[in-house]
């Protein structure tokens, strides 16, 4: 597994930010190969401790590692948050006491530029059935807009502890009047990240159950035990989302 680092420019949000790129075990030897993708936030935070939160990663590496050895390899791409800004390019609504709501820009700054440079550069499969978007709490949060918002070019989503509270649930009213497209959708929340968390997380679930992710194939809902809102837990449940995300069945 190799990994590659891309310096990117968006003219969305008039910054520039690093991106790194992971490429499956068998990326150089079958060189006729192409791969699904999956867009992960936070990237940072994904597998070198000097630069994640708290030093804790993801784990990403050998999570891939063990998803290989049962044959499913994807690329991955890591975009890193730019700090302070963060909060305000992971919300799609304003928040009375945070601000935020650069949402769409973001999520335009992935379709439009983030993913047609990676397909140009790296032997991807470029269809909305193999591009995946995965974060957790803003990061879900967006990653949830992303699949939702028309058009996307994201099939499939994983949204991890979501930070649902934000805006004053406005995610809630927003998925419940967007029309079903087809795709797969994984949703999770810690049993020890707060009464509230949980509670909106199953309020969300519900939400994608009536607008018609019923079932096994199209939506998974989890909640793990004894897990907080912590890197060390999205790690731990990492595995299973992105086993989830590459699923042909």
């Amino acid at each position: 597994m190799s990994k590659h680092a891309l310096d990117v420019w968006s003219p969305q949000l008039r910054n520039r930010r690093q991106i790194d790129v992971y490429l499956p075990p068998s990326y150089e030897s079958e060189p006729r190969r192409r791969y699904p993708v999956v867009y992960m936030h936070d990237g940072q935070n994904l597998s070198d401790p000097f630069t994640a939160f708290g030093g804790t990663t993801w784990r990403l590496e050998a999570a891939l590692e063990r998803l290989a050895s049962r044959g499913l390899e994807t690329i991955v791409v890591g975009i890193h948050n730019m700090g302070e800004q963060r909060i305000a390019e992971y919300t799609p609504f304003r928040d009375a006491r945070h601000g935020g709501g650069r949402g769409d820009r973001y999520v335009r700054f992935l379709a439009d530029v983030v993913k047609p440079k990676i397909d140009s550069r790296y032997r991807t499969r470029t269809d909305r059935d193999n591009t995946s978007i995965l974060g957790s709490s803003l990061g879900g949060l967006i990653s949830l807009y992303a699949f939702f918002l028309r058009p996307s070019p994201f099939g499939r989503a994983a949204v991890m502890s979501p930070s649902i509270w934000f805006g004053g649930r406005r995610i809630l009213d927003f998925v419940e009047q967007a029309r079903h497209v087809r795709g797969r959708l994984y949703l999770d929340a810690g049993t020890d990240e707060g009464a509230a968390t949980l509670r909106d997380a199953r309020a969300l679930a519900r939400v994608l159950r009536q607008n018609g992710y019923r079932s096994k194939e199209a939506f998974r809902y989890v909640e793990a035990s004894r897990h907080r809102h912590q890197e060390h837990d999205w790690a731990q449940r990492l595995p299973g989302a992105l086993e989830f995300l590459l699923r042909t069945d």
